[in-house]
Parts: structure tokens; sequence; C-alpha cells
């Protein structure tokens, strides 16, 4: 029988033991350029250039960087039709949202229904999404109004707040087209889902909350963002709430069908002699440019940096998670990297143009789905019919009660509680619930940023915590097969004597080397102390490597020490399936092949247990002849 056929499973296969190779040889040059191909460019978007002419790469080019040339170039009458009715639809929720969301920002409203101008237009030529629709959003609005306000005072200081608000714009628009272009995307995968829910839940109860000074009609409210000062607010203040309009149930329903209806009312019983809140005057006209107003120097230019990059990941995020998750449902694909872009420059151009962050929303984007929007040019009906509302019927807004606007504020983002998500990540994932709880809790009773940056730290930590502490467990074999997996996990499966099967499933660097030594001994005591009473010796340590993805100069001294430790305890280290990195830098890292030789790799833990098991026997074998007597006569 081949030596190699049986193993000390007591069950014999025929196996053919297969050789460890390196990968072939390639220069530094090239591994980085893979490395970095890899990390940038996963998705290869230069391959449709290939083999291609001259003429023909402009034109895919130019595509590829404008998709408005994509679409449009097959663009027809029946797509206008449905594009129309989707961006009149969406023009009818977006210029009562852009009003509340200017004030949800503690900016003029005015400023609302010009981000709802000039960013659509910027995106429908240079987004992928044909379903996103474009505007200011309910959590930017209120992260960008909560941060600024912390130094300037909006009412005090209204022109200061202004110029801070669309200088915070551009930065967070910078920031975004800064990613897109270096296709650093994978910073804003740091916010998990269980972050986005609990942080949106969160701000959705700030934000209804921050409504009572409206809906109530109290006017000395507190500034703050947290829960206790908010609802302090409300109790010291509750008699101003006696005052409330009494056209207060006109706030219920579809949004401009109420602003219209409660507008007029307002009008016909001259409202402002009744004590009830209204818009006031609005300037009518497009954009003004806003470019002079642009401060890049002061003493809030920390501020307004800092304001920038947490609302240009926040708004990036939501744009980029509404547009995959409709880009999902239609069956068409969304480029991030090229959404980051579109995102980022539209908030650019929209900072010198009078618009503060706007991003893609998903109570505008769904009902732009819903109308049946085929391409980006429902965004640019929309673009033309808040014009028209700039150029026209401005005055008619100045009637416009304030408790209209809370109350389309607080039902716009009571929808961002998602207590079914909640629940469905409380079952997956313990830590996840933690993480989204401490999101929720941290931006109700401390403040949305750091609220937020805490849930982010929790999830780092996590991050850092499976860096350091990898899993590692002991394998068994699955009976009548050549089969080995966990112990724990499959009961059926049984330890082979002589052998502690042992697999790392991380990559192996200066951060976990520590704990996979202390760990790999722990698994030798313990297994040591159980040959004792089985009256039995540990023969050889198999370490499977198939899930080291990657390895550095510390992980190869972790190898060297164990080899070392092993020795001393007349243990034999075995490595089973090396991957192509791992297994060229340990031999770069043994010349002289005292470390990693040929019979102490192989490719399958099978191979490996029938091979060594085979040796085993075949020692055993030589010493019981070695101890025969044998008589003469």
């Amino acid at each position: 029988m081949d030596p190699n056929s049986c193993n000390m499973h007591s069950h014999c296969v025929h196996m053919e033991i297969h050789q460890v190779v390196p990968p072939p040889h390639k220069s530094t040059l090239h591994k980085l350029n893979v490395r970095l191909k890899e990390t940038f460019f996963p998705d290869d978007p230069l391959r449709q250039f290939k083999g291609k002419s001259l003429k023909t790469k402009i034109i895919l080019g130019a595509k590829y960087f404008f998709p408005i040339l994509q679409w449009g170039s097959n663009y027809s009458f029946k797509l206008f039709k449905s594009d129309l009715v989707s961006g009149l639809t969406i023009a009818s929720l977006a210029i009562p949202q852009g009003i509340s969301y200017a004030k949800l920002a503690n900016l003029p409203p005015i400023v609302g229904l010009y981000s709802s101008f000039v960013p659509p237009l910027i995106y429908a030529v240079l987004g992928s999404s044909r379903d996103l629709a474009v505007g200011p959003v309910s959590i930017a609005s209120l992260v960008l109004g909560s941060m600024l306000r912390q130094e300037v005072s909006p009412s005090q200081e209204p022109v200061l707040f202004l110029q801070l608000a669309l200088t915070s714009t551009f930065f967070a628009g910078l920031f975004q087209a800064s990613l897109g272009i270096l296709r650093l995307g994978f910073i804003i995968d740091f916010l998990s889902k269980a972050i986005l829910i609990g942080f949106m839940a969160g701000a959705a109860i700030i934000v209804s909350l921050q409504q009572l000074k409206s809906l109530l009609g109290i006017t000395h409210f507190t500034k703050e963002m947290g829960l206790v000062p908010v609802m302090s607010s409300v109790f010291h203040n509750i008699h101003e709430s006696i005052r409330k309009p009494k056209l207060f149930w006109v706030s219920a329903g579809a949004p401009l069908m109420c602003v219209i209806i409660s507008t007029l009312l307002c009008f016909a019983i001259k409202a402002q002699n009744h004590g009830i809140s209204l818009i006031g005057k609005l300037h009518q006209g497009i954009n003004p440019s806003s470019w002079n107003m642009l401060k890049f120097h002061g003493s809030h230019l920390g501020l307004v940096m800092k304001t920038g990059l947490i609302t240009g990941i926040l708004s990036l995020t939501e744009g980029i998670a509404v547009g995959r998750t409709f880009a999902a449902l239609g069956n068409y694909k969304v480029d991030g990297n090229k959404e980051m872009m579109a995102i980022g420059f539209m908030n650019v151009v929209g900072s010198s143009t009078s618009c503060y962050v706007t991003t893609g929303a998903f109570s505008r984007s769904a009902v732009n789905n819903n109308a049946g929007a085929k391409t980006a040019a429902s965004n640019i009906v929309m673009s033309v019919t808040v014009m028209v509302t700039l150029l026209f019927l401005m005055p008619l807004f100045q009637y416009t009660p304030n408790v209209v606007l809370g109350a389309i504020i607080v039902t716009a983002v009571i929808g961002l509680i998602d207590i079914p998500a909640a629940c469905h990540i409380w079952k997956i994932d313990k830590f996840d619930f933690l993480v989204m709880l401490t999101a929720f809790l941290g931006v109700i009773f401390i403040s949305v940023q750091e609220g937020l940056a805490i849930a982010v730290g929790l999830s780092t930590f996590r991050i850092l915590l499976q860096i350091t502490r990898p899993k590692t467990v002991m394998m068994g074999n699955i009976p009548g097969t050549d089969i080995y997996r966990n112990l724990h996990q499959y009961k059926d499966a049984t330890r082979i004597p002589g052998f502690l099967i042992l697999s790392i499933e991380a990559p192996i660097n200066f951060a976990n080397i520590t704990y996979l030594n202390d760990r790999t001994l722990r698994w030798i005591e313990e297994e040591e102390e159980d040959n004792i009473k089985e009256h039995s010796s540990l023969r050889f340590l198999i370490l499977d490597m198939s899930a080291v993805s990657a390895i550095d100069t510390s992980g190869i001294s972790l190898f060297k020490e164990l080899k070392a430790t092993m020795e001393k305890k007349g243990v034999e280290l075995v490595l089973v399936n090396p991957l192509a990195e791992v297994i060229e830098k340990l031999k770069k890292a043994d010349e002289s092949n005292t470390f990693i030789r040929a019979d102490n790799l192989f490719l399958t833990v099978g191979e490996a247990v029938a091979s060594l098991s085979s040796t085993m026997k075949s020692q055993s074998t030589t010493t019981e002849e070695a101890h025969t007597i044998v008589p003469h006569y």
C-alpha cells in the first residue's frame, strides 16, 4: 500500500500529495501597480476603451464624464412625458421642503429654493442615477445649522451665518468631489448601516422636537439640539403656547396643498394680526452670485472646514445609499465615484450661487421613482418649475405660516425612524445594535456631531478588535472524509491523536502577533495536558492559513518564534495552503531553507495529516524493528 494512502484516523483513501509553490516572480513596481489598481480602480473603468479607435475613445470618455450624453442620445418624447410628470410631482414636494429645510438650517427660506434650482441642473449632467431627486435634506440641514450655531447666532448675525453656511457648502463639495476624483469612496464606508439608522432616528426626534417652537408658537426657544434643553424650553415657556394659531389643523395633509391652503387662509384673515407667525416677504428672482460671500480666512475657518467635512460625508452617504437602493430596484448600475464627483461639483457650484449643502433625498427620490421617472431629466423639469416659482410666484409665499413648515419637517423626518431595521440588526448582530443605540442616544442627549463621532469611534474600535484579536479555531476530521472543520461548529468532527490543527482566519501583522503567539501556546498547553491523560504525545502543530490573505515582517517573526518553541517541545510546525503573498514572503525570509521546508508545506489539511501519519507509522515500525531481538542458533 502507498505510504501516503493511510492516515491515523483508521480509514484508508488514495491521496495524492500536491506541492505548495510560490507565485511567479513579479517586480516591486508591478506589484505596486496591481495593488493601487485593486485599491482605487476595482471596477477598472478604462477597460471599455481597450481596442477602440481614438474617435470612439473620445466619445466614450465624454459619455463617461457626462452621463447626460449617454441617455440623452437615445432620448424620446415618450421618455419626456414620464420625466415631465415625475419632475412636476417632485417639484410640488421640493418647494415646501426646500423652504422648510432652509429654516431647519437657520437660513433664509429663499436659500432653500435656490438650492432646489441650480444643484439639480448640475446633477442631471453629471449624475448616473435616473431616480435620484436632488435638493436640501433634513439631516444635512440639521447638522449644518446646529454646528454653525455653536459659534454664530443666526438671528444676531444673519449675514455672517449665511456666509459660513455657503463656505461650509464649498468645503463639503470640495471634499466630496475629491473623494470621487481620487477614488477614495471607501472612506464613507466607515458610516455603517447601523450608525446611519441610529443617527437618523435620533436626528429625526431632535428635528421634530425643534419644530415645537413653530408648532406651539414659542418665541423664547433654546438654540441647543439636545433632548434635555429642548424639552426644558417647552415646559419653561409653555405659557407662550397658549397663543398658538387656531388654524393648527391645516398642517395636516400633502405638503404643497397644505402650503397653498394655509397661505390663502392666512392672507384672507390677515393672520399677522392674530399672532400667527408667517414666513414674510421673500426675494423674487433666480439665484444671485455668492462667490464674494465665501470666507476662506478669519477665526471661523476651522469651523466651516469641520462643518463642511461632516455635512459632506453625511450628505454623500445618504445620496449614494439612496441612489444604489433605487438602482437595485430598477436593475441598473450607479457608479459610486461618479456620484461623488457629481454631488461634489454641484455643491461647489451651489456655494457660489447662494445654495447650501444638497444631495439626493430619499423622500423625493421615492416620489420620483413612483411617479415613473425614466432619466435624470426629471431633475431638470423640477429645476425649471422651481425657477418659474422664483421668478413669478414668490409673493404668494409671504403669508405661509411657519407652523405649516414645522409640520412638513416633522412628517418628512419621522419616516427616518426605522424600527423594523433596528429589530433586524438586534436579531443579526448585537454589537451593531449597540453601535446603532450609541448613535441614537448620543444624538439625542449630547449633540449631533458628537453622537455621530462616538458611534464611528465604537465601530472603529470593533474593527481594531477584529484586527488585534483574530479568530483562531481548532479543527477536526469529518468521519469518512478528508475534510477538516471547526470542532465547535461541527459536533461530529473528531480530533486526530498526535496532531493539533489550528485555523487562523485573518491577516497576520504587527497588531496581532502577540495575541496569536499567546493563543497558540495556550492551545498547545491544553493539548499537552489532554495528551498526558490519554498517555499520548503531541507530534505536529498544523496551521491552516487558507484565510491568511496578507502578512508583514512582524508576522514572519511569529512563525520563526513558533518554530523555535515547537522544536524545544519536540513538536513539528506544519503550514497548510499559505496564499501567494504569504508564501512568497516566507520564502524570502528563509533563504537558508531551514525554516520553511517542502516537507512542512501542504496544500490541504487532509494531505498534511495523511502524509505525516504515514511518516509517523513508518518511524514507529522502524523503531519496533530496531528493538526486536533476533535469536542466534
